[in-house]
């Protein structure tokens, strides 16, 4: 046993319980403060004509606001994890009207050599030939086909998706998360998001396939603003 252990373990009870209780009234104070003040700034932040309601939100032509959309890809890596990444590039125009959700139309495109792993190796390898082969297909492309509306201002949004010079059907189940006056951009902006996967051997993409999954997860975060803006 070490003495000056036992020594210290001695002292601690010695000090006195209202010491404790002096140091924690600060800082419950002290958060209690802070938030009130975080609410105010959100408060002053926040549009003020914010709908959620689909039949609220503005019909018209929209354009993805580039630096508000996120596409996010995950694929399965040896059985033990997921391996997620990102497209930085990224364009889509939307029409929209909240009166006939089935006539929406969302048409997309990726540039493929944006691929983003934070591994710039595994980037490298992603964007040649037995993978995206990004000198000979520089873009992915989406195309609405179908809108189906569900609840709660869900819908299925069935499109054709081309990979690699090979089209075929791909569905995403979306949402819009509302839509308000951007007090940063001054633009009304409709907020988007979108979940869906894919087979990659269904496009020729088929390396590795006991080490990687081969089912592709796709999840999409968006805004888009109303044209002009």
């Amino acid at each position: 046993m070490n003495p000056e252990a036992t020594d210290e373990n001695a002292m601690r009870p010695s000090l006195p319980d209202h010491r404790h209780a002096t140091r924690s009234a600060p800082s419950v104070s002290a958060l209690l403060v802070a938030l009130s003040m975080t609410a105010g700034c959100a408060s002053l932040v926040a549009p003020k004509n914010l709908r959620t309601s689909v039949a609220e939100l503005r019909p018209g032509d929209y354009a993805l606001d580039p630096d508000h959309a996120y596409l996010l890809f995950r694929v399965e890596h040896l059985g033990l994890s997921k391996v997620v990444g990102r497209f930085d590039t990224v364009d889509a125009t939307l029409d929209f009207d909240p009166n006939d959700l089935s006539a929406l139309r969302l048409d997309g495109v990726v540039q493929s050599d944006s691929i983003d792993l934070d591994d710039e190796g595994l980037e490298n390898q992603l964007k040649g030939r037995d993978w995206l082969d990004v000198a000979t297909y520089p873009d992915a492309r989406f195309t609405t086909t179908s809108v189906t509306p569900g609840e709660d201002g869900a819908f299925t949004l069935d499109g054709d998706f081309t990979l690699r010079d090979t089209t075929l059907p791909l569905s995403l189940e979306a949402r819009f998360n509302g839509g308000a006056d951007n007090i940063l951009t001054g633009c009304y902006t409709l907020g988007f998001e979108a979940n869906g996967s894919l087979s990659r051997s269904a496009y020729g993409i088929d390396g590795l396939g006991a080490l990687v999954g081969d089912e592709i997860g796709i999840e999409i975060h968006a805004e888009f603003q109303q044209a002009p803006c």
